[in-house]
């Protein structure tokens, strides 16, 4: 089958053959027709996960993927051969199986689930990961109706479905974003969207027009070192609490968590089932062959996404 692999960590992803993986016990094969890219892709393959989980080389990048089940493995199984799924690749070893090739082999119980009916499956696969992670960190943060978020990097696919999840739960959404998205961050519900290549001034001067006292709470999807993510949580109001995605730590006195994943099936039946009744969009950006994979992993890595890419499979 053809695959996006690397030979080894901080290697150049490239096209690969490789045999078809073969179903375990409780496992099912997908033919994948569509894999998303997440900034997990390229961080495993800079080897984020070395030395915490076991890999094997050439290693499979990709994580969500949406296809048909075309093999059962031994014992019993909730799918059935021909099902359309969604889902996420979590089992180690890492690189096994990957989502950036023709075919995975995922656990059953895994974070795995049926696409909806008339769901197209470029569609499904944008939205395992960074629907999840919008969901379970809106969750976190306990904001409720009629309070403010201002979400850090809001164009991207975490930020498109946290702002359109917010939202929907009446909470003020700032969405700080790269470049005049307003119109787009706007139909997805956001209150207002700050370009932040203008400055920090501009951010800070529009929180505290609309939050004189400091927004609730803050989601930065973005900010990799502290100075940048200590701009962002002061502009919460006291008490307020921060969220960061990119292990950076907080100044001291601010209450914040540093977000991990941990999607469920039920989960992803809950996200897809809010697509497919018009309740959450999927904010697919670009749609490439898997050919292009390594260029727009490069493009991903200097950030600045806006919404998804899906690869053909």
């Amino acid at each position: 089958m053809r695959a996006i692999a690397v030979s080894a960590f901080r290697a150049e992803p490239c096209l690969v053959e490789l045999p078809k993986p073969g179903p375990e016990a409780g496992e099912v094969r997908v033919k994948i027709e569509y894999a998303a890219l997440n900034p997990r892709d390229w961080q495993t393959a800079d080897g984020a996960l070395e030395g915490v989980a076991p890999h094997v080389f050439p290693l499979v990048l990709g994580t969500d993927f949406a296809g048909r089940v075309d093999m059962i493995g031994s014992g019993h199984n909730r799918f059935r051969v021909g099902d359309p799924v969604l889902g996420r690749v979590t089992a180690p070893p890492v690189g096994r199986c990957g989502a950036y090739g023709e075919y995975v082999c995922v656990h059953q119980d895994s974070p795995i689930a049926l696409v909806p009916r008339d769901m197209p499956l470029s569609t499904a696969a944008a939205l395992p990961s960074a629907g999840a992670t919008a969901a379970q960190i809106l969750s976190s943060t306990a904001v409720r109706s009629g309070l403010s978020l201002l979400v850090v990097g809001a164009a991207g696919g975490v930020g498109s479905f946290l702002t359109q999840l917010a939202a929907a739960r009446g909470i003020g959404v700032v969405a700080a974003v790269r470049g005049d998205e307003r119109r787009r961050m706007s139909a997805l519900g956001a209150a207002t969207a700050v370009d932040t290549t203008t400055g920090p001034e501009a951010l800070e001067t529009a929180v505290r027009e609309m939050y004189p006292g400091g927004v609730d709470a803050v989601v930065d999807l973005v900010s990799t070192d502290p100075a940048s993510f200590a701009c962002h949580t002061a502009l919460l109001r006291d008490g307020g609490v921060a969220v960061t995605t990119r292990g950076v730590a907080a100044p001291a006195g601010v209450a914040w968590a540093d977000f991990r994943l941990a999607a469920t099936a039920g989960l992803l039946d809950e996200l897809a089932s809010l697509v497919a009744r018009g309740e959450l969009r999927v904010p697919v950006d670009m749609e490439l062959p898997l050919e292009k994979a390594p260029q727009a992993l490069v493009q991903n890595r200097a950030g600045g996404a806006r919404g998804k890419t899906v690869f053909a499979i």
